[in-house]
């Protein structure tokens, strides 16, 4: 707790210097680096600024469609996506196969009145074969001497 009290001042003691711009105190973020000095490696946080649209580029509708499947038959990888966008209201749908043998699809829907919806539907890939056995009639035997 007392190294959070201090690492705090610090920071507020570098703002106030001008070490630390003041617009960027508020915005930055830490950044986790790897460094390795020695065989075990050492993690290090840099203070990065965060770049953040100008309101000139905002869009009050935004926009968009993409689609993406990957069909593996080396790793047996199998999973697809669509979705669109126009302006708060979102529709898509994805599926997957699953470990089990299952196809997983979830089609979605979002939008600020109802929120996120998902409906998912899951089916097997590999169709089961129930084979029926005919009951064997009891066989009674006469037992000669």
């Amino acid at each position: 707790m007392a190294f959070k009290f201090v690492a705090l001042l610090a920071l507020i003691a570098a703002a106030s210097a001008g070490v630390l711009p003041a617009g960027q105190l508020y915005h930055a973020a830490p950044v986790a680096t790897y460094a390795a000095p020695a065989p075990a490696a050492v993690l290090k946080t840099v203070a990065q600024p965060v770049l953040a649209k100008a309101d000139e580029e905002y869009d009050p509708h935004p926009q968009y469609k993409y689609a993406y499947d990957v069909q593996d038959a080396i790793s047996g990888d199998s999973k697809s996506q669509v979705e669109e966008r126009d302006g708060d209201v979102v529709r898509g749908e994805y599926s997957l196969v699953d470990s089990d043998g299952f196809k997983r699809t979830v089609q979605y829907t979002a939008d600020p009145i109802n929120g996120f919806n998902a409906v998912v539907n899951r089916e097997p890939l590999v169709k089961t074969v129930v084979k029926t056995v005919a009951p064997v009639a009891p066989v009674y035997a006469a037992y000669h001497h």
